[in-house]
């Protein structure tokens, strides 16, 4: 067991090492894939481990791997990180289009990158967390500085600036619940296992475990994006390469919301979760969502809705393709935050809406990324008409918005429908008038959008088409096999999962969902 979980440390490092010693651009980004690949094997073997063992622990607890981090490092490594290193090597041109000092910085930043999040998804120690995405800030940050303009260099800085003074709220939230924890008799480390902290939460100080809380949601939701600390978020996704934009929005945000939720069970009542796993009926989840209602997770909706409210209004006004994608990850952080502050009733929803969110928005940038490269603006008026001259990256893109608003039969309509559907029996009626307004707004706003790349006449097409009149492709003819996968295969997952649920899949979300809430 020590071996797995130092694979996921060992891997990157010995890919950064090779890396190092790369004699070629294709060398470096080569080398990136085969560490990425490994990275899902490992998670993999990890997930299947778990589903065997429930829960496994290593050096006393100071790493630890449940159902829910399971869940989490699968989204990372298979469905985000893994398809993200595929499209990079595509990206960049098999390396030809990108000199060997920028693949050698861009590979070891990226593994980099994996570690740290990984190294937050298995941490039992909320110190180890803290320290683990305060790196992952560092490794992420360089990798939007690709252009070499002064757009490209602010959304670096605003970057870190931002989620530096996030995250130092943060570790200001995880000394106030490590203090928590020693008042409540947890004595040396003890105080800083999250294991230990659940153990003893009815002896927690309420006013000082709350403000712990506070500061960790505002410290993480800065990292998460969630409004009205998101300003960041917009910046980077447009200035960053496709591959960058893809990896951020599909995972490290979830990351960040990770590590909040880790947090959520500590107000919950002694039966956590148990209520809604025990009993099938519709009045013992009434009753377990009451049960665990809490101010923590009143104060966590009151971010979601907030986020909700701003990415609608804000995404009405966006010309920028990626800025707009931007808005959306806004939007869907709301979403799945909103999920979880409904306690155990909504958590099911929330885990499923976070891996279609993952799949829908990994296709989006890759798709919007590639278009941007062959059209040379990321200007949404520029996108119009594309599905002519380049059909693979405008129809995954058109249809990947699709998918974001929630349009049936995606799998976004099914996460969204069962998310309402506990919204109503929680009896949480203003909170659900509030989604569905901000929600609407944003399918309209989208909808118009992929009508336009679908139908409308494209504006000056002489003039879009690429110097070699190719219509595809990253260097002109055929896109390469690969765009095609890593394209068509998630939204042919989001298609796949709303039509239908496997049992193992259901089965995996409900113990996930029994992982987060009784820590088991």
């Amino acid at each position: 067991m020590n071996m797995l979980f130092g694979g996921f440390l060992a891997v990157p490092v010995f890919g950064v090492l090779l890396i190092l010693v790369s004699k070629s651009s294709r060398q470096a980004l080569m080398i990136m894939l085969a560490a990425a690949l490994g990275g899902a094997l490992l998670s993999g073997i990890l997930a299947a481990q778990v589903a065997q063992a429930g829960v496994i622990e290593v050096a006393g607890g100071l790493f630890r791997a449940d159902h829910f981090s399971a869940w989490h490092m699968i989204i990372l490594a298979i469905i985000v990180f893994l398809p993200s290193s595929v499209y990079a090597y595509t990206y960049f041109g098999g390396g030809k289009g990108i000199d060997l000092g920028y693949a050698k910085r861009f590979g070891m930043l990226w593994l980099g990158a994996f570690a740290a999040m990984s190294t937050a998804l298995l941490s039992g120690n909320i110190g180890i967390m803290w320290v683990a995405i305060e790196a992952s800030t560092l490794f992420t940050a360089f990798l939007i500085f690709r252009q070499g303009n002064a757009a490209s260099l602010e959304a670096m800085w605003k970057y870190i600036i931002m989620c530096s003074v996030g995250v130092a709220f943060a570790f200001i939230g995880t000394l106030l619940m490590a203090a928590a924890g020693q008042q409540a008799g947890l004595e040396g480390g003890d105080s800083l296992l999250l294991q230990k902290i659940y153990l003893v939460r009815g002896a927690l100080k309420p006013s000082l475990a709350l403000t712990a809380f506070i500061f960790i949601l505002v410290g993480y939701g800065t990292k998460a994006g969630l409004a009205p600390m998101h300003n960041w978020l917009p910046d980077a996704h447009s200035q960053a390469p496709g591959p960058v934009s893809a990896m951020f929005s599909g995972f490290l945000l979830n990351a960040a919301l990770y590590c909040i939720l880790r947090f959520l069970p500590l107000f919950s009542p002694s039966d956590g979760g148990a209520s809604v796993l025990q009993g099938g009926e519709a009045g013992s989840m009434l009753a377990g969502a009451a049960l665990a209602s809490s101010k923590a997770q009143i104060i966590l909706m009151g971010f979601a809705l907030l986020s909700l409210v701003i990415s609608s209004a804000f995404i009405f006004f966006q010309k920028d393709a990626k800025r707009m994608l931007a808005y959306c990850s806004v939007e869907h952080m709301g979403i799945i935050a909103f999920a979880y502050a409904l306690g155990p009733i909504g958590t099911i929803a929330g885990l499923f809406h976070t891996l279609n969110h993952s799949f829908a928005k990994t296709a989006g940038f890759f798709s919007a990324g590639s278009l941007g490269k062959k059209l040379h603006t990321n200007e949404l008026a520029g996108f119009s008409g594309a599905s002519k001259r380049y059909p693979l990256y405008a129809i995954g893109f058109a249809v990947s918005l699709l998918a974001l608003i929630g349009v049936a039969p995606f799998s976004v309509f099914m996460s969204e429908f069962m998310l309402v559907s506990s919204t109503v029996a929680a009896q949480r009626f203003l909170p659900l008038a509030i989604f569905l307004a901000a929600t609407s707004i944003v399918f309209l706003v989208m909808l118009k959008h992929a009508i336009a790349i679908l139908w409308k006449n494209a504006p000056g097409e002489e003039k879009a088409v690429t110097p070699d009149g190719a219509p595809g492709g990253m260097s002109g003819g055929v896109p390469p096999i690969s765009e095609y996968l890593v394209i068509g295969l998630p939204l042919a997952f989001l298609l796949v999962l709303g039509l239908w649920m496997p049992h193992g899949l259901s089965d995996f979300l409900t113990k996930a969902l029994d992982s987060l809430w009784s820590m088991k």
